[in-house]
C-alpha cells in the first residue's frame, strides 16, 4: 500500500488517530473515522480519534469486515500504519460473534467453535456465577433467567457475545401503517428509515430484534419506532424520557397506523393504562418512596406479554433501568437515539443488554439529502461584566467558577440583541439555571418552562409555540428531549450541564427538524463566558456535534 504525506491520517501506535481540519480529504477522513473510531477532541487544526474496543465491535455488527478498517486507514494514512494498530484491529473485530448463545427448547448455552476460548471465558470469575453445567464439547449450559447478566459479563472480560438464543413472539397485534395522515398528506418512510427498520429486523430471524438505531434529532426515530412495530405486529411497550414525548409517541402512532385510541395507553404519574402498546417514561418507572424501597413500577415490564420493547433516547437509559433490562432479554429490543455518547461511561451496558449499532448515518449526509434543517453553529465568547466578577470568579473553587462563569449577566445583553436579530423566527433560550433562566424571560417578555410548570400548561405553551402565537420560549432542561417543535429555528444555549456531549446535541436538534416554510436553515448559538472553566466545558460538549461534521463560528464580545 502506498502513504502519502499530503494525506490527512497520522495513526499512532496508542491506537490514536490524528485528522488535519485543512486537508482536502478531511471530510472524507470524517465520515470514514465516525464508522470505527471515537472522537476524543477537536481543536481548530488537529482533530484527535480513538480505536477502541468498542468502537470496533460497534463497526463488526454493521458489518464493517477488518479489512475494511485497515483499508481506510491505509487510503488515508501519512505514514505507514504500525503494526500493533492492525493487530488489533483484526483482534477485536474477530472477537465479535466468536461467542454465540443459544437456545435448544428451553435451555440456553454459550458455544463457540473455538475450544480454547470456552475454556478461557469460562474461567473468568465474572462468568462463573452464570454458568449451569459443565463444560462440554464447544459449549457449556447458561442460566437460562442470565441471559442478559452473563452478555454484560463477557464484554467487560473482552468478548462480546452474539446473541442468537431468539424471541418470544410476544401477544399478537396488528399494525398496518396508514396511507395518509390526520391532515391529508401522504405518509411512508423514507429509504434510509426503512434500512434502519431492515437492519434492526433482520427479517424476523435471530439476527434482529435487538439493537439501536443512531439518527439525528429531526430525521424521524418515533417513525423507525412505528415501522419496527408495523414489522413485529405483537403488543409493544416504549420507554420515553417525559410525558411530553409520551403523549407526542401516542399522537404519531394514531396518526400513521391502524391502531386506535383505545390500543394505546398512557402510563404515567396520571394515568395508569396498560394496552397492547403501552407509552411510558424513565421516571415513572425509577419511582421509588425511599431510596430502600423496590422500584414500584417495574412490574410493568412483565404486566404484559410484550413482544417488542422500545427505548426512545436510549443514552439516557437510567442506570437502574439495566437490572430490568437484562430480565428482558427473550423480548426484541430495539433502541433509538441521536447520539450512543453516555456521560456514565455505560455504552458497553447499551451494546450488551440493548443491543449493539444496527444503523447510523452521519448527520451532515441527511441533511445535504433535505431531511434535516441545515444548521449553523456559533459559539459566542463574551467576558465577565464587571471586575468584581472576575475577581469572585477568581478566588471561588472549581464547581462554582462553572456556576459563575455560566450565569455571567453579561450573556443577557448578547441574548437580547440575538432574539431582537432574529424577530421574525421562531427562538428557544435554553439553559441550566432557573434564576438565570427568570431573568432572561422577563427580559425578554418570553414565557418559561422549567421542571416546575405543570404539565397541562407546558402543552399549552408547546402549542401556541407552534402555532406562532409565540415566538420566543424560554426552556430548561426539561426541553432538551423528545420535544416537538418543529417550525422552531434558532436555539440560543445560555448555559449547558458541564461538558455534556450529549446535550449539546439534544440541544442543536431542537432546531434541525425540516421546515415547511421553504427555509430549511437553521442557527444553533452557544453563549460562553471567555477565558473561563465554561470555554473549556464548551469545547468537549461541542465534540460529538464535530463528529458529525458541524464547525462553530467563534465570535468574541467586548
Amino acid at each position: 500500500m502506498s502513504f502519502r504525506p499530503d494525506n490527512p491520517l497520522i495513526v499512532q501506535s496508542d491506537k490514536t488517530i490524528l485528522l488535519e481540519t485543512a486537508n482536502p480529504r478531511f471530510e472524507e477522513a470524517r465520515d470514514a473515522l465516525s464508522g470505527f473510531a471515537e472522537l476524543v477532541k477537536s481543536p481548530e487544526h488537529i482533530h484527535t480519534y480513538r480505536v477502541s474496543p468498542l468502537s470496533l465491535w460497534n463497526a463488526a455488527a454493521l458489518g464493517w469486515h477488518p479489512d475494511d478498517v485497515k483499508d481506510h486507514l491505509a487510503d488515508l494514512s501519512k505514514y505507514e500504519l504500525p503494526q500493533n494498530v492492525l493487530s488489533d484491529i483484526d483482534e477485536y473485530m474477530g472477537r465479535y460473534g466468536r461467542l454465540r448463545l443459544v437456545r435448544e427448547g428451553d435451555a440456553l448455552f454459550l458455544e463457540s467453535d473455538d475450544q480454547t476460548l470456552l475454556v478461557e471465558v469460562c474461567a473468568q470469575r465474572a462468568v462463573q456465577p452464570f454458568l449451569a453445567g459443565a463444560l462440554g464439547e464447544r459449549r457449556v449450559p447458561v442460566k437460562p433467567d442470565e441471559r442478559g447478566f452473563i452478555k454484560h459479563a463477557l464484554i467487560r472480560v473482552g468478548y462480546p457475545v452474539e446473541d442468537l438464543a431468539g424471541y418470544m413472539e410476544g401477544e399478537p397485534l396488528e399494525v398496518e401503517l396508514a396511507q395518509t395522515m390526520a391532515n391529508g398528506r401522504p405518509f411512508g418512510l423514507r429509504a434510509y428509515q426503512v434500512e434502519s427498520v431492515d437492519a434492526f429486523h433482520a427479517g424476523g430471524t435471530e439476527r434482529g430484534g435487538s439493537g439501536v438505531v443512531v439518527l439525528p434529532c429531526g430525521a424521524g426515530k418515533t417513525v423507525v419506532g412505528i415501522g419496527a412495530m408495523s414489522r413485529v405486529q405483537a403488543h409493544t411497550l416504549i420507554l420515553t424520557t417525559n410525558v411530553t414525548a409520551l403523549r407526542q409517541w401516542r399522537a404519531e402512532i394514531i396518526d400513521k397506523t391502524s391502531l386506535t385510541e383505545e390500543d394505546v395507553g398512557e402510563y404515567s404519574g396520571d394515568v395508569k393504562e396498560i394496552r397492547p402498546v403501552t407509552i411510558t417514561t424513565y421516571q415513572i418507572l425509577t419511582w421509588r418512596r425511599k431510596k430502600t424501597d423496590d422500584f414500584a413500577h417495574f412490574h410493568l415490564f412483565n404486566d404484559a406479554n410484550w413482544g417488542l420493547i422500545i427505548y426512545d433516547e436510549v443514552h439516557l437509559l437510567p442506570a437502574p433501568v439495566f437490572r430490568a433490562v437484562a430480565n428482558l432479554q427473550s423480548r426484541r429490543r430495539l433502541g433509538l437515539t441521536a447520539t450512543l455518547v453516555r456521560e456514565d461511561g455505560k455504552e458497553e451496558e447499551v451494546f450488551s443488554l440493548i443491543g449493539p449499532k444496527k444503523y447510523d448515518v452521519p448527520w451532515r449526509v441527511l441533511e445535504k439529502q433535505g431531511f434535516v434543517a441545515e444548521a449553523t453553529c456559533t459559539e459566542i465568547r463574551v467576558p465577565f461584566r464587571a471586575d468584581e466578577d472576575r475577581l469572585a470568579y477568581a478566588t471561588a473553587d472549581q464547581r462554582q467558577k462553572y456556576r459563575l462563569a455560566a450565569t455571567n449577566e453579561a450573556k443577557l445583553g448578547v441574548v437580547q440583541r440575538l432574539a431582537d436579530e432574529h424577530g421574525e423566527d421562531r427562538v428557544l433560550i435554553i439553559g441550566q439555571y432557573l434564576d438565570q433562566l427568570g431573568d432572561l424571560a422577563r427580559l425578554l417578555q418570553a414565557p418559561i418552562i422549567t421542571g416546575e410548570t405543570p404539565q397541562s400548561e407546558r402543552d399549552v405553551l408547546y402549542r401556541q409555540f407552534r402555532s406562532g402565537e409565540v415566538t420566543r420560549l424560554v426552556v430548561s432542561r426539561v426541553a432538551n428531549f423528545a420535544v416537538d417543535l418543529p417550525d422552531a429555528n434558532v436555539a440560543i444555549q445560555v448555559s449547558g450541564t458541564f461538558g455534556s456531549r450529549q446535550e449539546e446535541a439534544q440541544r442543536l436538534g431542537r432546531v434541525l427538524r425540516p421546515k415547511e416554510s421553504g427555509d430549511n436553515s437553521a442557527r444553533f448559538y452557544t453563549v460562553v463566558t471567555r477565558d473561563s472553566i465554561e470555554q473549556d466545558y464548551s469545547t468537549r460538549r461541542q465534540l460529538f456535534l464535530t463528529e458529525q461534521g458541524y464547525r462553530y463560528e467563534i465570535r468574541t464580545e467586548g
